[in-house]
């Protein structure tokens, strides 16, 4: 009898750990994010056939100006009807030109130059422009370069009404009732291995929590790039666990935060 009394005990203590640690994004571990800026050609070309072979959606950031998105209108409308998120990273791409390693920054776009209202129009704007695409009003928002203010002014309040949540760019994963839906963190990507990425989900998986990752240049197309090779490492990994791992776009898990932080109040 205490043989089968201390089996049940630790079959309890089993399924009841396991339950937690699936319990929390969605009935799995953690919540994986793959987000990439730019609008850039080789997120068309690279990217998107590799999460359509594989069945999983990404998040793609896109400014009205940049060629990559200009030239390709059809293409990114046809990854938005695939499941994709076509999200807002404003008209222009505005960056602060005013600090140390910023003089590539055009002077038409400095952000230390801009009003308030004029960032605002442009967030404004570019959600018009994308709902021409895939006829969503909901929308994300990714703050360009990271730069979250205007003078002393946190720019994005002023339109936050419009949106469902921004990405940031500070590289932290945090449990849903840590997350900041103003200014979400994430991993910018750039060099890294395969292995080196995984271990990032690994982490996530270990700690319950949100892991964004912040893609530009895959295969080429950006000073800031991974190889094919390493990032296809990863998504065969995050395909290989979808039974531990919650994989979606960026808009969906920011609802699901949302509704969770309401209930948990």
């Amino acid at each position: 009898m205490k043989k089968v009394a201390l089996l049940c005990l630790c079959l309890f203590v089993y399924t009841t750990t396991k339950a937690q640690q699936k319990g929390g994004w969605n009935g799995k571990q953690c919540a994986v994010v793959l987000t990439y800026d730019d609008a850039l050609q080789v997120h068309l070309d690279n990217v998107i056939p590799v999460l359509d072979s594989l069945g999983l959606k990404g998040t793609f950031y896109l400014s009205g100006y940049f060629p990559g998105f200009v030239n390709n209108l059809t293409r990114w409308k046809t990854a938005s009807d695939k499941g994709h998120e076509l999200a807002n990273h404003t008209l222009f791409h505005p960056c602060a030109g005013d600090r140390p390693g910023r003089e590539w920054v055009n002077p038409n776009y400095d952000l230390s130059k801009y009003t308030v209202k004029r960032m605002t129009d442009e967030m404004k704007m570019t959600n018009v422009l994308l709902n021409t695409l895939d006829g969503q009003k909901a929308r994300t928002f990714a703050y360009p370069c990271g730069d979250t203010k205007i003078g002393d002014v946190d720019y994005y309040k002023t339109a936050e009404a419009d949106f469902v949540a921004a990405r940031g760019t500070t590289s932290e994963m945090k449990p849903i009732t840590e997350i900041n839906l103003a200014d979400v963190g994430s991993y910018a990507i750039n060099g890294q291995s395969g292995e080196q990425l995984i271990e990032l989900v690994k982490k996530a998986q270990a700690s319950g929590s949100l892991l964004v990752f912040l893609f530009h240049g895959v295969g080429g197309g950006h000073s800031l790039n991974v190889a094919l090779p390493e990032h296809n490492k990863l998504v065969r990994y995050l395909k290989q666990n979808l039974g531990d791992i919650w994989v979606a776009p960026f808009i969906d898990v920011a609802w699901y935060v949302k509704s969770k932080q309401v209930s948990q109040k």
